[in-house]
């Protein structure tokens, strides 16, 4: 199986239409601007009635001209209507483009807002790409909706009603012809307009899918390099890029069945008129001037259809996409329902410990766990295309839903705790826990002698300082990277963290100092740099709870003597729970405790330890804790 067809198996595996929207769920981003809309509805009024005017007048014209009349100032009048209407049409359109260009705008803002504010969970079941393409790709298409006739709608009513009106009073039997032609038309436009919001929703979707395959393949651009994988991977987005154009085309082919529909609704009227109308002139029933007034209100007739058929379609594409920004904005903040209470605060209990953990219990949500598998799955599939493994050998992909199954334990006031044991014994979970970045499924968690659901996030957060196992370092300066968490920290205490952390020659390398550039994900730094420019991050905040994942992973043996000194004088008024995975990270600890699938195996100093608890004596006896 090439990985172009895992591309594509990749995607049927998502939902094909996508979510869908209603036109309700359009209406609030418009009257968000109801000022400007309701000016261009106005002005789409006079222009219509300016329009309106104008078949009445080249009728008397042709009229005064048959009776060899003076036309006065007909043809002036004429003529100034025609301006008007054309300056109307003009401004209105400037109006729409920028209303177009700020509904955007605004569903941007609320888009991001309600991303940046979700629960850590989502980040973890979502591709970072798909979630990009909505707040660019899927924002544009709402722009379509005010550009190509809705806003217009009120204007190009009045003006298809005007001109049905005339065309009634000038000979109604025509018109019946017309209006029959006009509903014929109508339905093949309605029925083909269905096709295109399921097929616009497929292809938002599979644009999703494209941006994260593109997001993925540039993140991680040196290991597909050295991998050799680099065609595997163009291979792969291709595929999916192959796709999105197999469903724009698809679009393109209904959406060209829509626009000729006006056009033969015109053509076909014309002829009827032309040719019913020649009859009627003939018996005397319709004068020329009188089916000349007919024609044009005819083409009045028609062209708002044009712009109504058009609308439809730019209207079903916007609701395509609209139903993505929509299943994000309908999802629950991370503070939504939550128990905290605005009335606690830090102040400790009385001989409470700084952390406890009472029968902790905690199992990842359905859709992290259904996004693990799928990468699982994934990850298999990549190793039998290249090849690595024959399908027989793949073993059924399976996630363990419980993370932690009742863990205990407490982080006295000013001690130092380190967390160990085998990758996958929940030591990360612990940490995610504490921060609230998920809660627990049973037991509960208290700092300070509070449950820590009681706290408002931000004033829990402000507990902690925190560095993850994989510390990100944002693109930008020194300066913006170390006052994330503390922005108003002074430019002495940003060089005191780093010299602290044993960044100083990071500081003069450069002579803009603070400012100097760290490069897209920190990339001007080396691994162990950056590990220490987070814990110094951490450090500037003066948090009283520091907690380090993994803290001195990418550091020699220099460098990590020297930042083990540094945690120690920063940890000298605070309290650290570390994870380690180096016996000298763990031995000057005044507890360990040991994990192992999610329980606790062991809890004490490490001579304790070592005579306690054969995990952690085998730990020992190798000298590196495994990660």
């Amino acid at each position: 199986m090439s990985r172009t067809a895992t591309a594509r198996r990749r995607g049927r595996g998502a939902q094909q239409d996508g979510p869908r929207a209603t036109f309700r769920q359009l209406l609030p981003f418009l009257f968000e601007h109801k000022p400007v809309l309701a000016l261009a509805a106005a002005l789409s009024i006079v222009g219509a009635a300016a329009s309106l005017v104008q078949p009445l007048l080249v009728g008397q014209v042709i009229d005064r001209v048959q009776k060899n009349e003076a036309l006065g100032m007909l043809v002036w009048l004429l003529v100034g209507f025609v301006i008007i209407a054309s300056v109307i049409s003009g401004y209105q359109h400037y109006l729409l483009q920028r209303t177009g260009t700020a509904v955007v705008y605004s569903s941007r803002r609320r888009l991001i807002a309600r991303i940046l504010h979700l629960p850590i969970s989502e980040f973890d079941a979502r591709r970072t790409g798909d979630l990009v393409s909505r707040v660019g790709t899927d924002t544009t298409l709402l722009y379509a909706v005010l550009t190509q006739g809705l806003a217009d709608a009120v204007g190009s009513a009045i003006l298809f009603l005007g001109a049905l009106i005339a065309m009634l009073i000038i000979d109604p039997l025509l018109l019946v012809l017309i209006v029959i032609v006009i509903t014929a038309s109508a339905v093949v436009v309605v029925l083909l307009s269905r096709h295109i919001r399921t097929a616009s929703a497929a292809q938002q979707q599979k644009v999703g899918e494209l941006a994260s395959g593109v997001e993925r393949g540039i993140s991680s651009i040196r290991t597909v390099r050295a991998s050799g994988a680099t065609e595997r991977e163009t291979e792969a987005v291709a595929g999916l890029a192959s796709e999105a154009y197999g469903l724009g085309v698809r679009i393109a082919k209904i959406s060209s069945m829509v626009v000729p529909v006006a056009g033969i609704a015109l053509q076909v009227s014309l002829l009827v008129v032309l040719g019913v109308g020649g009859f009627r002139v003939a018996s005397g029933a319709l004068t020329i001037a009188a089916l000349v007034t007919f024609i044009m209100f005819l083409f009045m007739l028609v062209m708002p259809l044009g712009q109504a058929f058009g609308a439809i379609t730019s209207v079903n594409q916007a609701l395509g996409a609209l139903g993505r920004i929509q299943e994000v904005l309908d999802l629950p903040t991370e503070t939504e329902n939550d128990e905290a209470d605005p009335d606690v605060t830090a102040a400790a209990v009385v001989g409470a410990p700084a952390i406890e953990f009472r029968d902790v219990r905690f199992r990842y949500p359905d859709n992290v766990i259904a996004a693990r598998e799928a990468a699982a799955k994934e990850a298999q599939s990549l190793l039998v295309d290249a090849r690595l493994e024959h399908q027989s050998d793949v073993a059924p992909v399976e996630v363990d839903r419980d993370v932690l199954k009742g863990i205990s334990f407490s982080v006295p006031r000013g001690a130092r705790v380190a967390l160990v044991g085998p990758s996958g014994a929940g030591k990360s979970t612990i940490l995610a826990l504490i921060e609230r970045f998920y809660d627990p499924t049973g037991g509960s968690i208290r700092v300070a002698g509070h449950d820590v659901r009681t706290f408002p996030r931000e004033q829990l957060r402000a507990q902690f300082g925190y560095v993850e196992q994989d510390a990100p370092t944002l693109a930008g300066s020194l300066a913006e990277n170390l006052r994330l968490a503390a922005p108003a920290a002074s430019d002495e205490d940003c060089e005191r963290v780093l010299r602290s952390v044993n960044l100083g020659d990071v500081l003069a390398r450069s002579p803009l100092g603070l400012e100097a550039p760290v490069g897209e994900d920190g990339v001007m730094l080396s691994g162990g740099e950056r590990q220490r420019l987070a814990i110094a991050r951490a450090l500037l905040t003066e948090a009283p709870i520091l907690l380090l994942d993994e803290s001195t992973s990418s550091l020699d043996g220099v460098n990590e003597q020297r930042m083990r000194a540094a945690i120690d004088a920063a940890a000298s008024d605070r309290t650290l729970l570390v994870i380690a995975h180096r016996l000298s990270t763990v031995v000057d600890s005044d507890v360990i405790v040991v994990l192992e699938n999610g329980v606790v195996v062991g809890h004490g100093t490490h001579t304790e330890l070592v005579e306690s608890t054969p995990l952690y004596r085998d730990l020992a006896r190798h000298q590196l804790l495994t990660n």
